[in-house]
């Protein structure tokens, strides 16, 4: 998506000619994470009071209810719902809002990370294990996932722009101003499926932890 925005019709080349996929991860660890990865693995943990234990079922209700209470947030976002004629035509504004929804998603998704981790260790030992790899690579990988996401907002403004100059400014207008049309329109809409497209990489971890749950 952030491809088709950039008009980079050679995305897909460009990527199959790269590393592969365990090589690019590789360069993200440091030894000290590996080390640290390495201990998760050949931990054996024992699982936690059955206490901890709760329903698959419930789980999977609350997981589903995260992601709809997260997507419809976005859709339903007057950014995207607003009139095109009200709409903002600067870049800040959007900046803000699609930072704004960035920090909403991280705020949510990473206490029900957690809260995953500690049933996956109550249910036995291997998934203890597995709870323990996940915390280690949400710490190792955490911080360059961030860095990568907190630049989306600075290549959306270079879509905006793009997009902006498709709409002719009338001989009166101020300089730099830009109406509201279809360029905008348009440009809301990829926002808006920017940040689902972000939703859905964000929870990732999560389907992964329910996927181990589900086929114990």
């Amino acid at each position: 998506m952030l491809a088709r925005m950039a008009h980079n019709s050679n995305a897909a080349e460009t990527r199959d000619a790269g590393p592969g996929f365990a090589d690019r991860l590789g360069e993200w660890l440091r030894w000290t994470d590996a080390i640290s990865l390495s201990s998760a693995l050949g931990a054996s943990p024992s699982a936690a009071p059955r206490g901890a234990r709760a329903a698959t079922a419930t789980l999977e209700s609350e997981c589903a209810g995260l992601r709809n209470a997260l997507a419809n947030a976005i859709s339903a976002d007057s950014v995207f719902t607003a009139p095109i004629k009200t709409a903002a035509t600067d870049f800040p504004f959007y900046r803000r809002r699609y930072q704004a929804r960035q920090q909403t998603m991280e705020m949510a998704i990473e206490p029900q990370r957690e809260r995953l981790r500690a049933i996956l260790a109550a249910r036995s030992p291997d998934m203890a294990r597995l709870a323990a790899v996940d915390a280690v690579m949400e710490q190792v990988l955490g911080v360059q996932e961030h860095n990568l996401l907190a630049g989306i907002p600075a290549r959306l403004e270079k879509h905006f722009a793009r997009l902006r100059r498709t709409e002719p400014v009338p001989d009166e207008a101020p300089e730099g101003e830009a109406r509201p049309g279809p360029w905008l329109d348009l440009f809301r809409n990829d926002m808006r499926d920017l940040l689902l497209a972000e939703l859905d990489f964000r929870l990732q971890p999560i389907e992964g932890l329910m996927e181990a749950l589900r086929t114990e």
